[in-house]
């Protein structure tokens, strides 16, 4: 073990609360990976709590690895040193199952390297039966695992606590991999990439999918019915996470609101509310570590108890963002004494937002802001993205106006802005819709920030155009996109002009109109909402 990689995690688990130790003899012993720096990783509610739910159970050790940061990069390839859980040190070789949690398509490359780097064979078929079954968990395994599906043995589709247990009772049960592979297809939820053949048409769309063993053809995607009774909770804090010291605590699972442009909202149905008094007594168990809870949901303004929880006395709580409505001006009463606070209009005129299905109005977003901003709390952020379908100048002009009736309003405090660029997400009603050309996604940043150069108190950031391509690149993939997440993984950036190369081709996947009548890569997953009925909310967003 090279000395400064161990002192490095030692000093990880040093700050550490929580940490789960366990004699790896005789269970089964897994390697959950997030494909993300420690800082990272150990934010996200989901990682932490499969490695709760997993440790949980006797008969199994559930150890945790990450991408090195830079510095500790260096010294891995330096020396040659595998990537190594952080628990026992042992190289993600040894365990006989690893398991990524995959939250975010940028991270693909990092899935990878990772495995190469554990002297494991990133491509499925060129992995032996001596080597761990390498699964893909996360939400990126709900909506399109293809780009991903030579790389896996077996995808979790879906809320994957509905699926461990049953997943794990086969493993028990196998006498080798394939007998497990075979099994394990016929868990549903589970799907097993090698067990499907793509063909193509001359033109490079999919044209069947073929089932091999058995394997189903659809894939129904499975969904926890009760975040009460099964509830997801953090179990390690510690100030080198994003989150410093906090405990991360779910208050609600999916969005009321189903905007057009968002996968969360589409995916995560039926929308689940955590029951009061569950949420109180997590609150009150996590109390005893950290006073610094982080409440997850999409929008805590639609929880229905949020105020009686924010009242809890003795508590610091950080909340993910507010909706613009006049229940978010009484709950940022009850959050004084915090440095900031999001609410995301995401356009910035009313014809693009009832297009998206935001369904807040200006007079929504001037009044939370106002109250926002009165009330003591030192920055607000604001979120838009650039790049919605039917977006026109006179729409980025909006975002400007708006930003500006904001700031007249009240000169107290600061205001952020976050500018991302719009990628379309499967599942969604703009699943078929393209990406914005270059060229003018750099002309509305332009023009956004010279009309905002003179406004006092205020910041604009966005994302980098080029990391929003890839974004969609994966998110709109096939298994032909393996290629290009390889050629990531080794260091060499995505070719943006890089026309007609199978698995290359930005022009086909991500800046091509698309219809209805396509089978698209994630069609065999049935997330309770038909293609049909999306179609028809497409077409009357944007008169396709």
């Amino acid at each position: 073990m090279n000395k400064k990689l161990l002192e490095k995690t030692e000093y990880l688990l040093s700050k550490e609360k929580g940490t789960v130790f366990k004699d790896p003899g005789g269970r089964i012993n897994i390697a959950l990976v997030y494909p993300n720096t420690y800082a990272v990783g150990m934010s996200n509610l989901g990682f932490q709590g499969i490695y709760g739910l997993l440790n949980d159970m006797n008969d199994v050790v559930c150890e945790r690895a990450f991408l090195p940061g830079p510095h500790e990069m260096s010294e891995h390839l330096r020396t040659g040193t595998e990537i190594f859980t952080l628990e026992s040190k042992r190289s993600l070789s040894k365990f006989d199952i690893i398991a990524f949690s995959a939250s975010f398509e940028n991270d693909y490359p990092n899935i990878v390297k990772i495995l190469e780097m554990a002297n494991v064979p990133p491509r499925r078929g060129e992995r032996s039966a001596r080597h761990p079954v390498v699964a893909m968990g996360g939400v990126c395994a709900f909506y399109n695992p293809e780009p991903l599906a030579d790389f896996f043995d077996i995808c979790f589709t879906g809320e994957a606590e509905e699926m461990l247990p049953e997943f794990l009772s086969v493993f028990r049960a196998s006498l080798s991999k394939d007998d497990l592979f075979e099994k394990a297809a016929k868990v549903e939820g589970i799907y097993m990439p090698g067990f499907y053949e793509v063909e193509y048409t001359s033109d490079g769309r999919i044209l069947r999918r073929a089932t091999l063993s058995g394997a189903p053809a659809i894939i129904r995607k499975r969904t926890v019915s009760d975040i009460s009774r099964r509830p997801l909770k953090a179990v390690i804090t510690t100030p080198e996470a994003e989150f410093s010291n906090m405990f991360l605590i779910e208050a609600m699972r999916g969005c009321v609101w189903s905007c057009r442009f968002c996968v969360a909202g589409h995916i995560y149905k039926p929308v689940r509310k955590k029951d009061l008094d569950v949420l109180e007594q997590e609150i009150k168990v996590a109390s005893d570590r950290t006073s610094k809870i982080g409440l997850i949901g999409p929008s805590l303004s639609d929880y229905p108890h949020a105020e009686k929880v924010l009242a809890i006395e003795g508590v610091d709580f950080s909340i993910t963002s507010l909706r613009a409505s006049p229940r978010s001006g009484r709950i940022v009463s009850l959050m004084k004494g915090h440095k900031s606070v999001s609410i995301a209009p995401e356009a910035g005129t009313q014809r693009l937002r009832d297009v998206i299905n935001k369904r807040i109005r200006d007079d929504d977003i001037l009044e939370t802001t106002k109250i926002i901003l009165g009330s003591g709390i030192e920055t607000l952020r604001l979120y838009f993205m650039i790049g919605l379908p039917t977006e026109t100048i006179e729409d980025i002009e909006g975002i400007i106006t708006l930003v500006k009736r904001i700031r007249q309003d009240t000169t107290r405090g600061y205001i952020t802005l976050s500018v991302s660029t719009f990628v379309p997400k499967p599942f969604t009603p703009f699943q078929w819709h393209p990406m914005t050309p270059l060229k003018d996604v750099k002309a509305r940043l332009k023009q956004l920030k010279k009309g905002l150069a003179t406004v006092k108190g205020l910041k604009v950031f966005h994302d980098v155009p080029k990391y929003a391509y890839m974004q969609g690149f994966f998110s709109l993939g096939d298994r032909r996109v393996s290629r290009a997440v390889e050629y990531i993984a080794s260091g060499k950036e995505l070719p943006l002009a890089n026309r007609g190369d199978s698995g290359f081709d930005l022009d086909f996947y991500i800046f091509r109109q698309k219809y209805g009548d396509e089978l698209l890569p994630w069609d065999f997953i049935d997330t309770g909402v038909p293609n049909e009925r999306l179609w028809m909310e497409y077409k009357e967003a944007v008169g396709v």
